[in-house]
């Protein structure tokens, strides 16, 4: 299989969209658009070893004319908050940030909840059964498909200690919560999915020291977007996905706005 071929044109993708967001008509149906994303302040979670946010007026007031002017700089890792891995980022063949196609940042979504195993167990890995469990009730991932993991972390978020497993600055080696198995990660390939996410900090689980469902999934060239948040309001199917990066040229990743338009 050939991942690096995109399987759905941008027409196609368009079309979806539009049709999902009712545009045959003059307004968009406001009350079907669900916000996925975190904002980017000072309490933004990233990689303990990662820069964090940092957001520095340029100019702020009324100058002497009494017109006003507002600017800001701001710098961060690529990797942190609600944010792009692009398969770049472990994969050295991989698209970097402005090579993937808009196409494969859109379409229908599958959401497989684990909130009840990772309850349970906060470095539960998604596992060939849970997709097995989801397809048997909402029947088989299509190619193009947005696949999300619902791990119920989000409700942690920002709490470092909650919601990394730890809060200690520039220590990454005892993090705690769930992610995504080296077999799960292979079937989803296997299903040629255009995109996955999930509400924690890294498609692998905190004790990862290879990275493998990253290799796997980057390998593939399946992009990734982590720290999603409101999964918990997005259906098992039936949702559009719209995943918008910023656009960073030889980007390994970036802060993406995601949204959600509900059935």
């Amino acid at each position: 299989m050939d991942n690096s071929v995109n399987k759905q044109t941008p027409s196609a993708a368009t079309a979806l969209i539009l049709l999902a967001v009712g545009c045959a008509g003059p307004r968009i149906d406001e009350s079907k658009l669900v916000d996925l994303t975190y904002s980017f302040n000072d309490r933004t979670v990233y990689w303990p070893t990662a820069r964090k946010f940092e957001l520095t007026p340029a100019a702020h007031g009324f100058d002497d004319h009494g017109r006003w002017y507002a600017s800001n700089d701001f710098a961060a890792s690529e990797h942190g908050g609600t944010h792009l891995d692009a398969p770049i980022h472990f994969a050295a063949e991989g698209w970097t940030s402005e090579e993937i196609p808009v196409s494969r940042l859109t379409g229908p979504a599958r959401v497989i909840d684990i909130t009840d195993r990772c309850a349970a167990d906060v470095d539960y890995r998604l596992a060939p059964e849970d997709i097995e469990r989801h397809e048997r009730r909402y029947g088989r991932i299509d190619p193009g498909t947005v696949v999300l993991i619902h791990t119920g972390f989000g409700r942690r978020y920002p709490d470092l200690s909650s919601y990394l497993g730890s809060d200690v600055p520039g220590m990454a080696e005892d993090l705690h919560f769930p992610g995504i198995g080296a077999d799960a990660a292979r079937i989803l390939v296997e299903r040629e999915i255009d995109l996955v996410g999930l509400d924690t900090a890294s498609l692998d689980y905190g004790p990862s020291r290879d990275f493998v469902a990253h290799r796997i999934l980057n390998g593939a060239n399946v992009p990734g977007i982590e720290n999603l948040a409101n999964l918990h309001r997005i259906p098992a199917k039936g949702a559009t996905i719209v995943a918008l990066p910023m656009k960073i040229e030889g980007g390994t990743g970036g802060p993406c706005r995601v949204i959600a338009i509900l059935p």
